[in-house]
């Protein structure tokens, strides 16, 4: 099956904002992640605790910061896609239409 060559793109007009969102959630995140590994070294039992339907603080905690990362990376998405639309001129019903939604 043969497919078409890759689009070219222009110039990034988002790049600096991207970057700065990014690195704002990379720095909450790893707050957040932060304190998963100083209750482990401070506090290790306290990890063995039941938070929630049996499940203990470890758990939780993990499948929380999984779930946050997904979030984050949602939310990040959207904030990068409004800014490109912004920044190239574009308004929401013009991109809506040039996705097909």
């Amino acid at each position: 099956m043969l497919h078409k060559p890759a689009a070219s793109s222009g110039p990034d007009n988002a790049s600096e904002y991207k970057m700065r969102v990014g690195a704002y959630m990379f720095a909450l995140y790893g707050l957040i992640y932060a304190g998963f590994v100083v209750i482990n070294i401070v506090k290790p039992v306290l990890m063995e605790k039941i938070i929630f339907s049996g499940l203990n603080l470890a758990v939780v905690y993990g499948f929380g910061l999984i779930i946050f990362a997904l979030v984050l990376a949602l939310i990040y998405n959207a904030m990068c896609a409004k800014e490109e639309n912004r920044v190239n001129g574009l308004s929401e019903k013009k991109s809506k239409k040039k996705g097909g939604k």
